[in-house]
C-alpha cells in the first residue's frame, strides 16, 4: 500500500510526465537561483554582479529549457525524429551560446567570474533535476499492444 508521501506513488508514469516534471523543477530552481544569486551578486560585485547572475540564469534557461521542451514535444515521435530534433537543437544552441559569450567577452558591465559561476551552478542544477525526474518516472521498458496480454501477441 502506498501513501501520498511516497515519492514512487507520485512519480510520472510516462516520458512526457518526466519531462514536464524536469521542466517545472528547472524553472523553479532557476527562479530561485536568479533571486538569491542576484542579491548575492549585488552584494559581492555591485550592479555588474547582478547582471552576471541574471545573464547566467538566462543562458542556462535557453540551453537547458529548450532541451527539455524539445524532448517534451517529440516524446511520442519516432526515435530518429526525437534524436534529430534534440541533437540538432543542441548544436544550434551550442553555437548561439558560443556567439553570445564571444559577443559579451569585451564588455565590462558584468562580472565575468560570477557569470561563469552562475552558468556552472545553473547547468549542474538543471542536469541534476533532469536526472532526478527521469529516475523517478515509472516508465515501462515494454508497452504491451493490448493491456490484457503481455508484450507478445497471443497465438491465433
Amino acid at each position: 500500500m502506498t501513501d501520498a508521501t511516497d515519492p514512487v506513488s507520485t512519480a510520472p508514469t510516462t516520458a512526457e510526465g518526466a519531462f514536464r516534471a524536469a521542466l517545472r523543477d528547472m524553472l523553479v530552481f532557476l527562479g530561485l537561483l536568479a533571486v538569491v544569486g542576484s542579491v548575492l551578486g549585488y552584494l559581492v560585485a555591485g550592479l555588474p554582479g547582478l547582471w552576471s547572475v541574471l545573464m547566467g540564469c538566462g543562458i542556462v534557461l535557453i540551453f537547458s529549457g529548450t532541451t527539455v521542451i524539445s524532448m517534451l514535444r517529440t516524446a511520442s515521435s519516432e526515435a530518429a525524429a526525437f534524436g534529430g530534433v534534440v541533437g540538432g537543437l543542441w548544436l544550434a544552441k551550442f553555437l548561439v551560446v558560443i556567439l553570445a559569450v564571444w559577443l559579451l567577452r569585451p564588455l565590462d558591465f558584468y562580472d565575468k567570474p560570477l557569470f561563469g559561476l552562475t552558468v556552472v551552478i545553473g547547468a549542474l542544477g538543471a542536469l541534476a533535476l533532469d536526472v532526478r525526474a527521469v529516475k523517478r518516472a515509472r516508465i515501462p521498458y515494454l508497452e504491451p499492444k493490448d493491456p490484457g496480454h503481455g508484450p507478445i501477441d497471443p497465438p491465433a
